[in-house]
Formats: C-alpha cells, structure tokens, sequence
C-alpha cells in the first residue's frame, strides 16, 4: 500500500523537481553528439537521424504513427512531451499539419523551436512550442485532431490523469498515440484508462524489438562510461549510467507496444456514464477532475 506522507512536495513543485532535471539533461546532450551516436549504434539502419530523438522512436515506429494518426492536411497535431520537437516536427511535415508541441522543460522547448526552420523550411511558422505538463497542457476542449506522446510517461506520472486529460484535448474523431510498455507478468492498464477519458481503443501495435533496442544502448552507454563522463559531465553521466544499471534486468519479457486510442464523432452515451462516476468532479469550465487529483 501506498501512503502520501505530510511533507510530501505538491504537484506543481513535482512538476517544477522533473523540469530542471530534464533541462539539465537537455543542455548536457545538447553539448556533444556523443548520445546521438550511441542511440545511432543501438538502433543501427532504423535511426532516423533528422528526428535525433532520446526516446525508442525510429523509423518504423514513424511510418506506423504516420498511418494510425488518419490526419488531414492542415489539421491540428499536438506534440505531447516533446522534447527536442523532433516527434512532431517530422510528423509535421510528413502530414502537412499544423503541430503545438509542449514539454515541461524550457530547455526542450527552445531547442524544439529552434528545429523548425530545418525541418519545416518557409512553413515553420505553423509550428510552435512551449512549456507545459502532460497532465495540464493548457489547451481547449477539442481542438487536436491528432496527439502523439512517444515515451514520456515515466518517472510516476500519473497515467490515468494523462490520457484523461489528452483526450479532453481531442477532438471527436481524433485519435491518440501513445507508446506504452508492460513488465513480465504486469496486466494493461490502458482500457480502463481509455474508457475513463471516454475513448476508445483503436489499435494495439506490438513492438516486439523494442526491449533489444533498449537493452543494446543500455550496454554501449555502460561501455562507453568515460565518455559520457567526459563529454556530459558528472551528473548526467552518472545518472545514464544509473538508468542502464536498473533497467537491463527488467527488459526480458518487457511488451512494448504502440497504442491508438480514438474518441468517436459520437459520444454522448459514453459522456453521461463518465459524468456519473464517483469522484469525477467538475474544474470550473465543465472539465473534470480524475480521481485523486486536487486543483493547484
């Protein structure tokens, strides 16, 4: 059992905690290409150096988002977790979409903002970035036709409040993508958590390769450890090379998966079940709040 004790930090100041550790992280990849080399040796001729992402993102996962997401050109895509904008601005393109990218990093953000014009050329203008939380992005009801969200729910995020609040964002019609990954043994979560957020699941695209991948660039960042010292500094070397430790032992039998969820152009009847669920109250402006989570 799970208890919250007295001194716990508030949600804001969580969220505040992960911003400067990832801005941290940013700016020391950001000094040297040594990363993307290693990321570039684990995923051999799927790496899609343009993208240049620190997540599992290669070229088929990119080519299956591209053909789940069903989006029209000039539609709405949001980039949530973002990182360095690469996810979305290749999507962008890719789609011809317009894209609104956040990440609760500021670094992140600005680097993201900094690719448009390499990627978008003359339309980068209908790209944009900035800095807000999976779980309060800041948008309105509906307005995303399409939301990818590759590889940032991590670190206890609350995943439940997260695709609740996605697909408040989406638009009916619109589908959400979100890689998702499984322990040995451990049950999905994610149709309960889908029907909650009164989606549906659409797809659920297996990634069997995924957990190798992992375990190839767990290893050449353990091989490589005076490198990563060298070229990003104490603190983010050491926390990679935590990260490889941990991790290795838990990737046999790991099930990774791409998951679409979509919300039907039609969705009155599964509305009014959700609104009469205990413990969904409503934030002002008829959004509801999930379980266990208060206004900040």
């Amino acid at each position: 059992m799970n208890t919250t004790p007295a001194t716990a930090p508030t949600t804001l100041s969580r969220g505040r905690s992960r911003a400067v550790a990832y801005d941290a992280f940013h700016t020391a990849r950001a000094r040297s290409d040594l990363p993307a080399r290693l990321y570039a040796a684990a995923m051999e001729d799927d790496y899609p150096s343009e993208v240049a992402a620190s997540s599992s993102c290669d070229w088929p996962l990119l080519g299956l988002m591209t053909a789940r997401l069903r989006m029209s050109p000039g539609q709405l895509l949001v980039d949530a977790g973002c990182g360095t904008g690469g996810v979305g601005l290749w999507l962008a393109r890719a789609l011809n979409v317009r894209l609104d990218g956040f990440d609760l990093s500021p670094v992140a953000a600005s680097l993201a903002a900094g690719r448009r014009r390499h990627v978008l050329g003359e339309q980068s203008a209908r790209a944009a970035f900035r800095i807000a939380e999976l779980e309060e992005t800041g948008l309105p009801d509906g307005c995303a036709h399409g939301i990818v969200c590759v590889n940032a729910l991590s670190g206890g995020i609350d995943k439940a409040a997260v695709v609740h609040e996605l697909g408040r964002v989406l638009a009916p019609g619109g589908r959400l993508l979100m890689t998702r990954s499984l322990r040995r043994g451990t049950t999905p979560t994610w149709q309960d958590e889908a029907k909650a957020a009164a989606l549906q699941v659409e797809h659920v695209d297996e990634r069997p390769a995924e957990p190798a991948m992992w375990e190839r660039l767990y290893r050449l960042w353990i091989e490589h450890a005076d490198d990563l010292w060298r070229e990003l500094g104490e603190e983010q070397a050491r926390s990679m090379l935590g990260e490889a430790h941990q991790m290795l032992p838990t990737l046999s039998g790991r099930r990774a998966v791409l998951l679409t969820l979509h919300r039907p152009t039609t969705n009155s009847a599964v509305s009014g079940a959700i609104d009469r669920m205990a413990g969904l109250d409503r934030r002002p402006g008829g959004r509801p709040t999930p379980p266990g989570r208060t206004l900040q």
